[in-house]
Order: C-alpha cells, then sequence, then structure tokens
C-alpha cells in the first residue's frame, strides 16, 4: 500500500511544493491526503481541491493538523515540511512529538542552537526526519562518491564546489515576488544565499568525497544595495589530511542559471560534475586521456545499478533527485533507518546549520579561521544510523 503523505506549505503561489509533489508520486510511494497548505484558509481550501485532498483534511493550521492526524486510524505516516525556513523546525517538533515522520525540505532551520533543539527531539521521539538535499541523488553524483571511495582518485587533495545563480541580481524582493521576499527577510529566512544554495554546495562536496572539512574561513558579502542577507560567499576548508578546499555560492552571478559544479582532485586523477549537464560525469586519471561516464552506463558499483529511471540518452535530473529521496525514504519508512544509508538525515542538516554558523562567524571576524571539530561532534552524536 501507498504511504499517507500529508504536507505542510506548497499552496498557490509556492515552487517547492509542487516539486515535492511530483517526486513523491514518481515511483508510486505516497498519496497525498492530508495538508496546511497555506495560512490563508482560502488559498488552502483551493489547493485541497485542486490536489483531491479532502475538505475536512486541509487543515487551518500544522498544530491543528498534527493533532488531528495523529489522532485518525487512517492518519498520514508521513509530512512533507515545505515553508519558509523559520517553520521547519517548529512544524518538524509538532508532527515528531506527534509520532509522525518526516520529510523536511533544506536548510534544516534557522539557527544551530535551533537545529540542536529538533535533533533532540528527534533522538527523544523515536521518528525519522530526512531533508532533501536532492542533489546528492543524482546517479552520477552516487557513481562519483562510489569511485572516490574505492580510492580511483587516489588520495583527495582538493574539493572544490561551486553555486551560482543570477535571479537576485536586481532587488527582486522589492518588486513582490513571492519567493524572493521571504528569502530576504531575515525572520524567515534566518541566512542568505549560504543557506539557500550554499548548504547545497556544502553537503554535495562533503557527500562525494565522506570527508568534513576541520576548519574553515568565510566572507560573506550583499553585493545588492539594501539587502539584509547575503546574496555572495566565498569560503576556503581545510580538512584532516591536509587537502584543502573552496566554495563559493552566488545568487547575484549574472549568466548563470542554475551553476552548481564540483571539481575533486587527489593524487591519481580528477573528476567533475556539472548539474546542469547532470548525465555526465568526467573522469581525468594522471597522465591518460580524460573520459566521460553517461548515466544510465553500467556501473562497476553494484550499489548504483538501479539509479537511472530512463533509458540511456533520455534526460535525468532535478525531478528524479527528489524522488529518489522519496523512494530511499519510503524504504527506510518501511524497513528501518538501515534500509537507505545515503539518505540525508538529522545529523546533515545538523552539520548544513553549523556550516553557516561557523561562516558568519568567520565573516564578522574578518576572515578568521573557525575550528569545527566541536560542531562534527555534536552531529555525530545525533547521527541515527552507523
Amino acid at each position: 500500500m501507498r504511504l499517507k503523505l500529508g504536507m505542510v506549505g506548497g499552496g498557490e503561489g509556492a515552487f517547492i511544493g509542487a516539486v515535492h509533489r511530483l517526486a513523491a508520486r514518481m515511483d508510486d510511494e505516497y498519496e497525498l491526503v492530508a495538508g496546511a497548505f497555506s495560512s490563508d484558509p482560502l488559498n488552502c481550501q483551493r489547493t485541497g481541491q485542486q490536489l483531491h485532498v479532502s475538505p475536512d483534511r486541509c487543515y487551518a493550521d500544522y498544530q491543528q493538523m498534527a493533532l488531528a492526524e495523529a489522532q485518525r486510524t487512517d492518519g498520514i505516516d508521513v509530512v512533507a515540511i515545505v515553508t519558509p525556513n523559520y517553520l521547519h523546525a517548529p512544524v518538524a517538533t509538532a508532527f515528531l512529538n506527534a509520532g509522525i515522520e518526516v520529510i523536511c525540505d533544506k536548510p534544516l532551520c534557522t539557527s544551530y542552537k535551533e537545529g540542536l533543539q529538533l535533533a533532540q527531539t528527534v533522538r527523544d521521539s523515536g521518528r525519522q526526519l530526512f531533508l532533501t538535499h536532492n542533489y546528492s541523488a543524482y546517479p552520477l553524483v552516487r557513481e562519483a562518491r562510489s569511485r572516490i571511495l574505492a580510492g580511483e582518485l587516489g588520495e583527495i587533495r582538493y574539493i572544490e564546489v561551486e553555486y551560482l545563480q543570477q535571479w537576485l541580481a536586481t532587488q527582486l524582493e522589492a518588486t513582490g515576488n513571492k519567493q524572493a521576499s521571504w528569502r530576504a527577510d531575515p525572520q524567515k529566512a534566518g541566512a542568505g544565499c549560504i543557506g539557500d544554495i550554499g548548504t547545497h554546495a556544502w553537503q554535495l562536496a562533503q557527500f562525494v568525497t565522506d570527508m568534513i572539512p576541520s576548519a574553515i574561513r568565510a566572507e560573506l558579502s550583499s553585493l545588492i544595495s539594501g539587502r539584509q542577507l547575503d546574496d555572495d560567499v566565498h569560503v576556503q576548508m581545510r580538512y584532516h589530511n591536509g587537502a584543502k578546499g573552496r566554495l563559493w555560492a552566488s545568487q547575484v552571478a549574472c549568466g548563470e542559471e542554475n551553476g552548481l559544479r564540483l571539481r575533486i582532485y587527489g593524487s591519481l586523477g580528477s573528476l567533475e560534475f556539472l548539474q546542469e549537464n547532470p548525465n555526465q560525469l568526467w573522469m581525468k586519471p594522471f597522465d591518460k586521456p580524460a573520459y566521460y561516464i553517461t548515466r544510465a552506463s553500467l556501473s562497476q558499483y553494484a550499489e548504483n545499478r538501479h539509479l537511472a529511471r530512463v533509458p540511456p540518452g533520455h534526460p535525468e535530473g532535478y525531478l528524479e533527485g527528489f524522488a529518489q529521496i522519496y523512494r530511499e525514504a519510503a524504504k527506510c519508512l518501511r524497513e528501518g533507518a538501515q534500509a537507505a544509508p545515503l539518505l540525508p538525515r538529522i545529523d546533515t542538516g545538523l552539520l548544513g546549520m553549523a556550516f553557516i554558523d561557523a561562516a558568519k562567524r568567520s565573516s564578522s571576524n574578518d576572515g578568521q579561521w573557525i575550528d569545527l571539530n566541536e560542531y562534527i561532534r555534536d552531529a555525530s552524536h545525533y547521527r541515527m544510523i552507523d
């Protein structure tokens, strides 16, 4: 049977809610049966009607929804949180305390302190929380990870990741644009570019290499006059093995659409992945010709052979990455946390908040190096699987 899915957020005018709904249906693992889609009651009811959700399960607020669904014999199994950042933690807390599992959009919340409190709630509830870092579910990102961990690049020496967009190159938030307005509001977003796309870049580099920096230094800038939150981020990274790294995230890089690029350099070669061309992974061995792997190539790594959803030569990317997160979350909900060990969970979310916190501290102190080891210990304490 399909898992019964609820959703908080994602009403008319929202973007990411529709993405989550499409992803949840792609493998037919979920049925959307309830929602608190908007704080506007009319919007909520209209959205529910469009999505064929019964009116009595379109709730005025998420607290009411959590209590009501927990008491129903046919209540939801899991809730998807697709709200602005400031609601992630309170909504997740309400559902976890009601005994309901959570799938949450990134970043985890608005501050590291709030992240620690939510991590404790996850642990106390005995429920699972999954974070939709969808890029880590791309087939060739998984392939890159397998090749690095198998030693194909040798010892990792340098990690470079960038995520470049242009959509906030003007003061779009002043025009009434809904997506821009809450992202530019410190109370609703908590962080600017570093939280919105910088955490994607951070998580991707960490996921592919299985390496977490031991220290970072950062410069966060607001390049558009009047903007309260950062829109351009530069971070240097140091690793325990002596490797170095660089992260650049910008939402004011004119000419860029969604330029998420990862380059990893080792003693035996390097690899490169570009999200805008997700069906190719470039491998560049030392002193040998470079070659690329296609998404539907038969991988030598068994764990990746089931990931391609469509035949060779057909594009596959953003939505399928989300769908893979939802598919693996369903597997965990049915079989237990160990069923999909690569899924981003509460510890991944906490490390994302640590990255934001440390980068802010560094930037406000003229680029001081910030040690991450205490943050890493905190996240390890809340790791749900080993």
